[in-house]
């Protein structure tokens, strides 16, 4: 009898079914207590520095359903509307053990943290969360939080490594992903 090993037994499956890999991850949802996507980001977590006076606090993260194979998580902030030219990362938090099911508040200013995830470099040049700040007169800037489920235990990037290193590594190792949007101006 023919073992198969359980990282193909979804793909399997998936070519006996006629569905896509991507279908068995269209459950992947990502939610947080502490925002709702369909208000304005809170003070908590809207930086203290560059002129803003927010609490600079990370938020409680929750997903579900993550796609069967996931070694580990990733998760990002991103701002596209940041008027850099590359938009701006906020947060970067990779190395995620599998078996975790979200990020408690706060943890984004905690230095080490004790599961093994890593904090990348932000684009402030800092390993922690940077919360929202756009130029004054703005229109609304939006911040997209996302969860990555990846096919690795642990993306190989060194500790000084940009943020967009390590956003290539997390595509590059990605099998599913999950997120919101939400908006902040000032």
């Amino acid at each position: 009898m023919l073992t198969l090993p359980q990282s193909l037994r979804p793909a399997i499956a998936a070519v006996f079914l006629g569905i896509s890999l991507q279908s068995l991850a269209a459950d992947f949802r990502l939610t947080s207590p502490d925002i709702d996507p369909a208000q304005p980001l809170p003070q908590a977590q809207v930086a203290n520095s560059f002129g803003c006076d927010g609490g600079n606090r990370s938020p409680a993260l929750v997903w579900q359903n993550p796609p069967v194979g996931t070694k580990s998580f990733a998760v990002t902030v991103y701002d596209p509307d940041a008027p850099t030219g590359s938009g701006w990362w906020h947060w970067l938090v990779f190395d995620i053990p599998a078996s975790a099911q979200g990020l408690p508040a706060a943890i984004g200013n905690t230095p080490q943290l004790a599961d093994g995830s890593r904090q990348g470099r932000n684009d402030g040049g800092s390993h922690d969360f940077g919360g929202a700040c756009p130029p004054p007169g703005d229109k609304p800037h939006r911040y997209i939080f996302t969860v990555h489920a990846l096919k690795t235990e642990k993306l190989e990037v060194p500790t000084e490594a940009s943020p967009a290193l390590i956003g290539y590594m997390i595509g590059a190792n990605r099998i599913g992903k999950a997120g919101f949007t939400v908006r902040y101006g000032r």
